[in-house]
């Protein structure tokens, strides 16, 4: 025969046990929801760093971008926050398009977005579809928001500390090497297309 009083101690055991894991999942979500930008989407700086030190540790051949949006306040200082929150949101859309399903993109605040991404033969070409892609306009209330983007991108494979600290240091030098050279007219990276196809309609450039 079930002595009472085990059956009630167990009772409130569970009920605590069960109470706790409530408690638990309610403070993840709402860590993970304070690690999203809430205006883009994105992983923010902390949300991020978790997720691309793991993606390096499962795929030593990544590659680590920074970009920039160049003409940003510009565009919020004629049209106001309402148009730069849409070239914004619209940007962070499309890096997410562009980084597929094995790498992650963040924001880390600004107009300054990062990713991690998989390191192939074709990540020169790729890195020049998403600087033209960023540069296409962006339609709010009727009308075109256009902006330009400066991109460094530096391969784990290539520092001689394959590490996520080092990684951004490098690419954070060479966005600015970048942005040197299209702040004197020179384009670095040449307009492809290729990454247009994958969007939805509404971010695609108006024919």
């Amino acid at each position: 025969m079930t002595n009472p009083v085990d059956a009630t101690l167990a009772l409130a055991v569970l009920t605590l046990a069960g109470g706790w894991a409530l408690h638990a999942s309610r403070l993840y979500r709402r860590l993970d929801r304070s690690r999203r930008d809430p205006l883009t989407g994105l992983w923010t700086r902390d949300g991020w760093t978790r997720r691309a030190q793991r993606i390096i540790g499962r795929r030593p051949r990544a590659a680590v971008l920074l970009a920039d949006l160049d003409g940003f306040k510009p565009v919020n200082d004629r049209h106001g926050h309402a148009a730069g929150d849409a070239v914004l949101a619209a940007a962070a859309e499309r890096l997410t398009a562009w980084c597929g399903a094995h790498g992650v993109a963040g924001r880390l605040g600004g107009d300054e977005f990062v990713a991690v991404v998989e390191d192939d033969a074709s990540l020169d070409d790729r890195l020049a579809d998403l600087a033209e892609l960023l540069r296409q306009p962006v339609e709010h209330q009727g009308v075109k928001l256009t902006v330009g983007a400066s991109i460094g991108a530096a391969r784990l494979t290539a520092l001689p500390q394959p590490t996520l600290t080092a990684a951004l240091k490098a690419a954070d030098q060479a966005m600015y090497r970048v942005k040197g050279r299209t702040r004197r007219g020179r384009l670095l990276l040449a307009p492809a297309f290729a990454a247009l196809r994958g969007l939805p309609q509404r971010l695609r450039p108006a024919a």
